[in-house]
């Protein structure tokens, strides 16, 4: 792929996070769970600071997004940068944009001293997991993830 270019995204581009978050969520078959919206992206990404968005860019062009956050291994004794989200968009695909977005990311790790990196793929994605183990990810078959949300989220916190 050509030289791409990379950059953060500004409290202005709530609506074009919401866009690849969109778009991300019907290639994975779960639109119907998109509740986000630029406000809330607002509040959480630009007030809270509690995520962040990278975008590769290629003429001038967003081409693909990376939400991510850091989180923290008490068995390391460091954080860890949690990659949330990453999507291409289709007519980028294949051409080294992920890659690039995967290895920029490597690179933000090291520089902020974390010592991992994570993510969750869905078990059905062959192609992202095949990308995933092509670049030397291993999956974490001994770990399952629980989540609690919505009306079993009130539940618990208010028992």
């Amino acid at each position: 792929m050509e030289t791409l270019s990379f950059r953060f995204a500004k409290e202005t581009d709530c609506g074009l996070i919401l866009f690849f978050i969109r778009e991300l969520a019907a290639y994975e078959k779960m639109s119907d769970e998109v509740v986000a919206t630029e406000a809330l992206l607002k509040e959480w990404l630009f007030e809270k600071k509690l995520a962040e968005v990278l975008f590769a860019c290629k003429d001038g062009r967003e081409i693909g997004f990376a939400l991510f956050f850091h989180n923290f291994s008490t068995f390391v004794g460091r954080a860890g940068l949690y990659l949330e989200d990453l999507y291409v968009l289709p007519e980028y695909r294949g051409c080294g944009a992920g890659k690039a977005l995967l290895k920029k990311l490597a690179a933000i790790a090291k520089e902020r001293g974390c010592g991992r990196m994570e993510w969750v793929c869905l078990d059905w994605n062959r192609p992202s997991i095949d990308f995933y183990l092509s670049l030397g990810a291993v999956p974490m078959d001994d770990w399952t993830i629980y989540r609690v949300a919505g009306g079993r989220l009130d539940d618990l916190a208010a028992e």
